[in-house]
Protein backbone atom coordinates (compact mmCIF):
# COMPACT_ATOMS: atom_id res chain seq x y z
CA UNK A 1 0.00 0.00 0.00
CA UNK A 2 1.11 3.12 -1.02
CA UNK A 3 0.42 4.72 2.42
CA UNK A 4 2.44 2.68 4.26
CA UNK A 5 -0.21 1.61 6.56
CA UNK A 6 -2.68 -1.18 6.99
CA UNK A 7 -5.87 -0.94 8.15
CA UNK A 8 -6.89 -3.16 10.67
CA UNK A 9 -10.29 -2.55 12.91
CA UNK A 10 -11.43 -5.34 14.79
CA UNK A 11 -14.38 -7.34 13.69
CA UNK A 12 -16.45 -9.65 15.19
CA UNK A 13 -17.54 -13.53 13.70
CA UNK A 14 -19.71 -12.74 10.65
CA UNK A 15 -18.20 -9.38 9.80
CA UNK A 16 -20.05 -7.50 12.05
CA UNK A 17 -18.30 -4.77 14.04
CA UNK A 18 -17.00 -5.17 17.39
CA UNK A 19 -18.79 -3.10 19.74
CA UNK A 20 -17.62 -1.92 23.28
CA UNK A 21 -19.25 -1.81 25.99
CA UNK A 22 -16.67 -1.29 28.53
CA UNK A 23 -13.20 0.83 28.37
CA UNK A 24 -10.37 -1.39 28.01
CA UNK A 25 -7.59 -2.19 31.08
CA UNK A 26 -5.24 0.91 31.23
CA UNK A 27 -1.76 -0.06 29.83
CA UNK A 28 1.71 -0.19 31.43
CA UNK A 29 4.25 1.86 29.18
CA UNK A 30 5.76 -1.28 27.71
CA UNK A 31 1.69 -2.31 26.50
CA UNK A 32 1.09 0.55 24.78
CA UNK A 33 0.75 0.94 21.42
CA UNK A 34 2.72 2.57 18.72
CA UNK A 35 -0.15 4.63 17.59
CA UNK A 36 -0.44 5.75 21.36
CA UNK A 37 3.30 6.79 22.02
CA UNK A 38 2.96 8.66 17.93
CA UNK A 39 0.20 10.43 19.32
CA UNK A 40 2.38 11.29 22.62
CA UNK A 41 5.39 12.65 20.48
CA UNK A 42 2.86 15.12 18.35
CA UNK A 43 1.21 16.79 20.68
CA UNK A 44 4.61 17.50 22.95
CA UNK A 45 5.86 18.65 19.45
CA UNK A 46 3.28 20.95 19.36
CA UNK A 47 2.07 19.78 15.82
CA UNK A 48 -1.79 19.05 14.73
CA UNK A 49 -2.90 15.58 13.30
CA UNK A 50 -3.70 17.59 9.76
CA UNK A 51 0.18 19.33 9.92
CA UNK A 52 2.02 16.28 10.60
CA UNK A 53 0.22 14.43 7.39
CA UNK A 54 0.93 17.52 5.02
CA UNK A 55 4.82 17.50 6.15
CA UNK A 56 4.84 13.64 6.46
CA UNK A 57 3.08 13.64 2.94
CA UNK A 58 0.98 11.23 4.26
CA UNK A 59 -2.99 10.81 4.17
CA UNK A 60 -4.31 12.69 7.11
CA UNK A 61 -7.28 9.64 7.49
CA UNK A 62 -4.24 6.88 7.38
CA UNK A 63 -2.56 8.97 10.59
CA UNK A 64 -5.69 9.03 12.54
CA UNK A 65 -6.30 5.30 12.23
CA UNK A 66 -2.39 4.71 13.61
CA UNK A 67 -2.95 7.04 16.12
CA UNK A 68 -5.88 5.06 17.47
CA UNK A 69 -5.03 1.32 16.60
CA UNK A 70 -7.20 0.77 13.92
CA UNK A 71 -4.68 0.60 11.18
CA UNK A 72 -1.13 -0.78 11.56
CA UNK A 73 1.50 1.36 10.41
CA UNK A 74 4.46 -0.18 8.30
CA UNK A 75 8.18 0.45 9.29
CA UNK A 76 8.78 2.44 7.07
CA UNK A 77 6.00 4.59 8.10
CA UNK A 78 6.90 4.42 11.91
CA UNK A 79 10.67 5.64 10.50
CA UNK A 80 8.92 8.43 8.61
CA UNK A 81 6.81 9.87 10.98
CA UNK A 82 9.68 10.08 13.75
CA UNK A 83 11.48 11.40 11.65
CA UNK A 84 9.49 14.62 11.22
CA UNK A 85 8.61 14.24 15.19
CA UNK A 86 11.83 14.84 15.27
CA UNK A 87 12.32 11.89 17.90
CA UNK A 88 15.55 11.00 19.62
CA UNK A 89 16.94 7.44 17.90
CA UNK A 90 16.73 5.81 21.03
CA UNK A 91 12.84 6.47 21.39
CA UNK A 92 12.67 5.66 17.58
CA UNK A 93 13.89 2.00 18.30
CA UNK A 94 11.28 1.93 21.39
CA UNK A 95 8.62 2.58 18.61
CA UNK A 96 9.45 0.01 16.44
CA UNK A 97 9.08 -2.47 18.94
CA UNK A 98 6.14 -1.47 19.78
CA UNK A 99 4.73 -1.42 16.28
CA UNK A 100 6.13 -5.55 16.38
CA UNK A 101 9.69 -4.00 14.24
CA UNK A 102 13.15 -4.85 15.42
CA UNK A 103 14.86 -2.07 16.56
CA UNK A 104 17.06 -0.08 13.71
CA UNK A 105 19.71 1.87 15.49
CA UNK A 106 22.51 0.21 17.28
CA UNK A 107 23.61 1.40 20.49
CA UNK A 108 27.68 0.67 20.86
CA UNK A 109 29.65 1.52 23.79
CA UNK A 110 32.09 4.41 23.23
CA UNK A 111 34.77 1.77 24.05
CA UNK A 112 33.59 -0.95 21.18
CA UNK A 113 35.71 -1.50 18.34
CA UNK A 114 32.96 -0.24 16.00
CA UNK A 115 33.42 3.28 17.53
CA UNK A 116 37.50 3.40 17.26
CA UNK A 117 37.56 6.08 14.77
CA UNK A 118 34.96 8.41 16.83
CA UNK A 119 36.82 7.94 19.80
CA UNK A 120 40.09 8.29 18.74
CA UNK A 121 38.55 11.66 16.82
CA UNK A 122 36.79 12.52 20.78
CA UNK A 123 39.98 12.20 22.58
CA UNK A 124 41.88 14.30 19.95
CA UNK A 125 39.27 17.02 20.58
CA UNK A 126 39.64 16.79 24.17
CA UNK A 127 43.61 16.86 23.68
CA UNK A 128 43.72 19.43 21.53
CA UNK A 129 41.41 21.99 23.65
CA UNK A 130 44.44 22.05 26.76
CA UNK A 131 45.37 23.93 28.46
CA UNK A 132 41.58 24.85 28.51
CA UNK A 133 38.70 22.31 29.89
CA UNK A 134 37.06 19.93 27.64
CA UNK A 135 34.24 17.42 28.93
CA UNK A 136 32.08 14.83 27.17
CA UNK A 137 29.17 13.69 28.93
CA UNK A 138 25.81 11.36 27.75
CA UNK A 139 22.52 12.30 27.38
CA UNK A 140 21.72 12.05 30.81
CA UNK A 141 24.76 14.55 31.41
CA UNK A 142 26.61 11.52 32.94
CA UNK A 143 30.51 12.51 32.67
CA UNK A 144 31.85 10.04 29.41
CA UNK A 145 35.45 11.59 28.70
CA UNK A 146 37.22 14.60 30.09
CA UNK A 147 41.15 16.14 29.68
CA UNK A 148 43.12 16.45 32.25
CA UNK A 149 42.75 20.82 32.64
CA UNK A 150 39.05 19.57 33.96
CA UNK A 151 40.99 19.25 37.02
CA UNK A 152 40.56 23.24 37.89
CA UNK A 153 36.63 23.29 37.74
CA UNK A 154 36.53 19.50 40.33
CA UNK A 155 39.14 21.00 42.77
CA UNK A 156 37.51 21.43 45.97
CA UNK A 157 34.55 18.92 44.96
CA UNK A 158 33.47 16.43 47.47
CA UNK A 159 34.72 12.98 46.96
CA UNK A 160 31.49 11.61 46.82
CA UNK A 161 30.10 13.46 43.36
CA UNK A 162 33.06 12.24 41.30
CA UNK A 163 31.96 8.56 41.96
CA UNK A 164 31.36 7.02 38.77
CA UNK A 165 28.59 8.06 36.90
CA UNK A 166 29.61 11.38 37.70
CA UNK A 167 26.78 13.92 36.94
CA UNK A 168 28.08 16.63 35.78
CA UNK A 169 25.32 19.21 36.57
CA UNK A 170 25.03 17.52 39.91
CA UNK A 171 28.68 18.35 40.58
CA UNK A 172 28.14 21.83 39.35
CA UNK A 173 24.93 22.99 41.18
CA UNK A 174 25.14 20.58 44.36
CA UNK A 175 26.45 22.67 47.64
CA UNK A 176 29.20 20.42 48.42
CA UNK A 177 30.36 20.66 44.61
CA UNK A 178 31.60 23.29 42.57
CA UNK A 179 28.56 25.71 43.34
CA UNK A 180 30.34 27.40 46.31
CA UNK A 181 33.12 28.87 43.99
CA UNK A 182 30.82 29.97 41.62
CA UNK A 183 30.87 33.96 41.86
CA UNK A 184 27.69 34.32 39.39
CA UNK A 185 25.77 30.69 40.72
CA UNK A 186 22.11 32.46 40.24
CA UNK A 187 23.29 33.69 36.48
CA UNK A 188 25.09 30.11 35.85
CA UNK A 189 22.05 27.85 37.06
CA UNK A 190 19.86 29.91 35.45
CA UNK A 191 21.27 28.70 32.49
CA UNK A 192 22.15 25.26 33.61
CA UNK A 193 18.39 24.51 34.59
CA UNK A 194 17.27 26.11 31.43
CA UNK A 195 19.12 23.69 28.73
CA UNK A 196 18.02 20.63 31.11
CA UNK A 197 14.47 21.73 31.12
CA UNK A 198 14.41 22.27 27.33
CA UNK A 199 16.14 18.74 26.78
CA UNK A 200 13.22 17.46 28.91
CA UNK A 201 11.22 18.63 26.49
CA UNK A 202 12.66 17.53 23.12
CA UNK A 203 13.34 13.36 24.87
CA UNK A 204 10.56 13.25 27.65
CA UNK A 205 13.34 11.43 29.78
CA UNK A 206 11.66 11.04 32.94
CA UNK A 207 15.60 10.50 34.36
CA UNK A 208 16.18 13.98 33.09
CA UNK A 209 12.41 15.17 34.48
CA UNK A 210 13.80 13.48 38.33
CA UNK A 211 17.34 15.57 37.88
CA UNK A 212 15.50 18.59 36.88
CA UNK A 213 13.44 18.18 39.89
CA UNK A 214 16.69 17.22 41.92
CA UNK A 215 18.68 20.55 40.85
CA UNK A 216 15.86 22.99 41.32
CA UNK A 217 16.02 21.94 45.02
CA UNK A 218 19.39 22.72 45.83
CA UNK A 219 20.07 25.88 48.12
CA UNK A 220 21.19 28.75 45.93
CA UNK A 221 22.22 32.37 48.23
CA UNK A 222 22.17 34.47 44.80
CA UNK A 223 19.04 35.37 43.69
CA UNK A 224 18.58 32.90 40.26
CA UNK A 225 17.05 35.46 37.21
CA UNK A 226 13.91 33.70 35.52
CA UNK A 227 15.11 35.65 31.93
CA UNK A 228 18.65 35.69 31.06
CA UNK A 229 19.88 39.22 30.51
CA UNK A 230 23.23 40.06 29.52
CA UNK A 231 25.29 42.22 31.81
CA UNK A 232 27.47 44.89 30.10
CA UNK A 233 30.19 43.39 28.13
CA UNK A 234 28.65 39.83 28.17
CA UNK A 235 28.12 38.37 24.68
CA UNK A 236 27.18 35.00 26.04
CA UNK A 237 26.64 34.08 29.41
CA UNK A 238 29.87 33.58 31.67
CA UNK A 239 30.91 31.16 33.89
CA UNK A 240 33.10 32.75 36.60
CA UNK A 241 35.10 30.35 39.44
CA UNK A 242 37.26 31.23 41.66
CA UNK A 243 39.82 29.21 41.75
CA UNK A 244 43.31 30.11 44.19
CA UNK A 245 42.36 33.45 45.09
CA UNK A 246 41.39 34.80 42.11
CA UNK A 247 38.38 34.74 39.49
CA UNK A 248 38.41 32.90 36.01
CA UNK A 249 35.95 33.70 33.23
CA UNK A 250 34.95 30.90 30.10
CA UNK A 251 32.68 30.75 28.21
CA UNK A 252 31.33 27.25 26.50
CA UNK A 253 30.65 25.63 22.78
CA UNK A 254 28.68 22.64 22.76
CA UNK A 255 29.52 20.25 19.83
CA UNK A 256 27.38 16.98 18.27
CA UNK A 257 27.62 14.69 16.10
CA UNK A 258 25.68 16.19 12.73
CA UNK A 259 24.47 13.00 11.68
CA UNK A 260 24.30 9.75 14.00
CA UNK A 261 22.96 6.80 12.95
CA UNK A 262 23.90 5.39 16.81
CA UNK A 263 22.08 5.89 19.86
CA UNK A 264 25.32 6.24 21.64
CA UNK A 265 26.94 8.80 19.25
CA UNK A 266 23.49 11.10 19.24
CA UNK A 267 23.88 11.19 22.75
CA UNK A 268 26.92 12.86 23.28
CA UNK A 269 27.99 16.42 23.65
CA UNK A 270 30.90 17.60 23.99
CA UNK A 271 31.40 21.07 25.79
CA UNK A 272 34.76 23.05 25.46
CA UNK A 273 35.36 25.98 27.97
CA UNK A 274 37.41 29.16 26.56
CA UNK A 275 39.08 31.82 28.41
CA UNK A 276 36.56 34.77 28.65
CA UNK A 277 39.57 36.99 28.66
CA UNK A 278 43.27 37.27 28.74
CA UNK A 279 43.88 36.90 32.53
CA UNK A 280 42.40 33.60 32.40
CA UNK A 281 43.93 32.21 29.34
CA UNK A 282 47.33 32.98 31.24
CA UNK A 283 46.58 31.16 34.26
CA UNK A 284 45.62 27.99 32.19
CA UNK A 285 48.50 28.76 30.40
CA UNK A 286 50.46 28.40 33.59
CA UNK A 287 52.03 31.97 32.82
CA UNK A 288 49.86 34.16 35.36
CA UNK A 289 49.56 34.45 39.15
CA UNK A 290 47.39 32.18 40.92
Amino acid sequence: MTSGVMAVPPRAPYGRPVTRTHPPAPRTHHQRGVGELLREWRHRRRVSQLELAVTADVSARHLSFVETGRAAPSRDMVLLLCAHLDVPLRERNQLLLAAGYAPVYAEHALTAPELAAVRDAVRGLLRGHEPYPAVVVDRKWNLVEANSSIAVLVDGVAPALLEPPVNVLRATLHPNGMAPRIANLGEWRAHLLGRLRREVDVTADPDLTDLLRELRGYPCAEPVPEVLAPNPGDLVVPLRFRYGGIELAFFSTVATFGTPLDVTLAELSIESFFPANAATAAVLRGDGNL
